[in-house]
């Protein structure tokens, strides 16, 4: 099996000490790439909270909706929270703008990178628990195309993956580096594994859920993407409890794609990719064209998770070092 670690890619570099045109050999460090579009989506969802609905009781009442069908001890927290920000909603709003803009900034600097991964966490599961309550999980509504387990707890998710991690420890992606790869699997196969789980509940599976879901995203999208919505939800009425069952099998492949020998889990992450893209069409991109949402929806968030999965293609040399290893 190949390490994952950053690839030498050869600059000129002229200096006192090395002549002009010489050689010389730097890393380029592809996790610290991810963290860096890990950053871009915290400065994406803080673009979205200042926009100026936000900052009216539209806010709260968008809050306070993640309460239905939710036990008590989760519905409870949210309704006393979106009391409160309906109460103050310039202040909290810019409030939470503020803290969104701080976690991308701070995760964009390296010297405070670790603190702003951990803070993201503490962050996300918050918003989690009294924003998305609990992404429909507890009150039967949880479905991927909806965006379950939420957007919130995906942004907890890549801050423990891209978390710094040793350089030396071998491990074939970079979702590896700071928790192992065993556990890093486990976490891939826990998360597209309740995916699979979500497709082949009723809130999915049902007749004609599909489409409502879809129909209901692309409501007042721009012509394009709601004509597209449309197509889909128009194919999906007839199709819907066939197509969350073929759904559900493709979310179960990867999850358990990540365990098999190449190619098989190379192409995992792969069809992941695919899968995000097909999944953020059909949640109208989390309706950040249409200022009604706070983040772009779990597409951009579980394709991203999907590239700290991707495994090189390892070079000669190292295939022949890894060869020597086994043998």
């Amino acid at each position: 099996m190949t390490s994952y670690s950053p690839e030498l890619k050869p600059v000129t570099v002229p200096s006192s000490g090395v002549r002009a045109g010489q050689q010389a050999t730097v890393r380029r460090d592809p996790v610290r790439l991810l963290q860096l579009a890990l950053a871009g989506l915290w400065l994406l969802d803080a673009i979205l909270q200042f926009q100026a609905p936000m900052f009216t009781k539209a806010f709260a009442r968008m809050l306070d909706s993640s309460a239905a069908g939710n036990p008590a001890f989760v519905a409870t927290p949210i309704r006393m929270s979106a009391r409160l920000i309906a109460q103050h909603p310039t202040v909290t709003n810019a409030v939470f703008a503020l803290v969104q803009l701080l976690l991308a900034l701070g995760i964009g600097w390296r010297p405070t990178l670790r603190f702003a991964l951990a803070s993201s966490v503490v962050w996300s599961a918050a918003v989690w628990w009294l924003g998305e309550g609990l992404g429909g999980v507890l009150s039967g509504s949880a479905s991927p195309v909806n965006g379950a387990p939420g957007p919130a707890i995906l942004y907890a998710l890549l801050a423990v993956l891209l978390w710094p991690g040793r350089r030396d420890r071998e491990a074939p992606f970079a979702a590896g580096q700071f928790t192992g790869p065993s556990v890093a699997r486990v976490l891939w196969i826990a998360l597209w594994g309740s995916l699979a789980l979500f497709a082949l509940l009723p809130a999915t599976s049902a007749p004609g859920a599909l489409a409502r879901m879809i129909s209901s995203a692309s409501a007042s999208q721009p012509a394009w993407l709601s004509a597209l919505d449309a197509h889909l939800a128009t194919f999906l009425a007839s199709q819907g409890p066939i197509a969350a069952f073929v759904g559900a099998s493709a979310l179960f492949a990867v999850a358990v794609g990540i365990c098999l020998p190449m190619p098989a889990s190379r192409a995992a992450p792969i069809v992941a990719i695919v899968i995000a893209l097909v999944l953020s069409v059909a949640q109208g991109l989390g309706g950040i064209l249409i200022g009604s949402s706070t983040d772009p929806g779990s597409g951009p968030l579980l394709a991203l998770i999907a590239l700290c999965y991707w495994q090189p293609r390892p070079k000669d040399g190292e295939a022949a070092m890894t060869t020597q290893r086994s043998a």
